[in-house]
C-alpha cells in the first residue's frame, strides 16, 4: 500500500486550478471506483493539498496511474511513501465526512 501527499503548486493560476481541478477530481474517482485509491480527501491545514491511500500491484503501476492527473508532472508534488498495514479498524468507514 501507498499514502501520497499531493501538494498542488502554489504558483499555479486561477484559470489553471479551475481548468484542472475538475480533471483531477474525475481521475480521483475513476482509480477510487477501480479500487486503487481507498481513501482521499483533504488536508484540513493546507490549502491545494491533500492524501491518497492507494494500493496497486507494484509501485510501477502506481507511477503510471499518477502520471495520469491532470497535474502531472510540473503542477503538484507528489510524495509517495509505501507502507504495509498492520492494523485497520473494522469500523473506518464511520469516518468519512
Amino acid at each position: 500500500m501507498y499514502i501520497i501527499d499531493i501538494t498542488v503548486n502554489e504558483d499555479i493560476t486561477p484559470e489553471q486550478h479551475e481548468e484542472l481541478f475538475p480533471k483531477h477530481a474525475a481521475w480521483f474517482a475513476k482509480y477510487h471506483q477501480a479500487g486503487n485509491f481507498l481513501i482521499i480527501g483533504p488536508f484540513t491545514e493546507r490549502e491545494r493539498a491533500g492524501v491518497i491511500i492507494a494500493q496497486t500491484q507494484d509501485r510501477a503501476e502506481l507511477e503510471h496511474i499518477l502520471a495520469e492527473d491532470s497535474y502531472y508532472p510540473n503542477l503538484a508534488t507528489y510524495v509517495i511513501s509505501e507502507f504495509t498495514p498492520k492494523m485497520v479498524a473494522t469500523n473506518i468507514e464511520q469516518f468519512k465526512a
